[in-house]
């Protein structure tokens, strides 16, 4: 649970609750919501917050955390290979990685997963899936592997809690490393 308190000088605090299940803090994007300049935007970090423990001070309201992108990268059911509009999807990423803003950033690559199978199947089910994703852009974009980790994060951090089997839970979410 997230609770947001404006101040007369426009900053935002945000107080999270410790206990709140995990939350999908940026949209999955799907299809043509996939583009080059919304993947700059999104992995481009922010600037710094002001932290203080579990308070967070925000000079505006955020409408996704900088720094991530989260897509829904689809894979043949149960298999880590890449279905071809995953392919062009990734297409699109790589592009927006050899993007100047992003040239000087290594990015985590993120696989999840449903909760259907067991959580050990899911957790190695999804590291492939990332690699899968790692191997694509760097055999056929030539983006360096060691601007890109891989980890398979399995169904520990679902996008919607409250429909296990949603698309958006088997994603790829790429993370601007720092």
């Amino acid at each position: 649970m997230k609770m947001r308190f404006p101040t007369r000088s426009g900053v935002v605090l945000t107080i999270a609750a410790m206990l709140a299940p995990v939350a999908l803090a940026q949209p999955v994007l799907r299809g043509g919501e996939i583009t080059e300049d919304r993947l700059i935007d999104a992995l481009t970090p922010g600037p710094d917050e002001v932290r203080t423990r579990s308070i967070r001070v925000e000079r505006e309201a955020p409408t996704a955390k900088k720094g991530a992108a989260s897509l829904l990268i689809t894979f043949e059911t149960n298999s880590a290979r890449l279905s071809s509009s995953a392919e062009r999807s990734l297409d699109v990423v790589a592009r927006a990685l050899q993007a100047d803003r992003l040239a000087a950033f290594n990015f985590s690559v993120e696989g999840h997963a449903d909760p259907r199978g067991g959580a050990d199947y899911n957790l190695r089910l999804s590291q492939a899936r990332a690699e899968s994703v790692v191997e694509y852009l760097a055999g056929r974009h030539g983006i360096p592997r060691d601007r890109l980790r891989p980890i398979g994060k399995g169904q520990t951090e679902l996008a919607n809690p409250g429909r296990p089997t949603a698309p958006e839970n088997r994603r790829v979410t790429i993370k601007t490393l720092q």
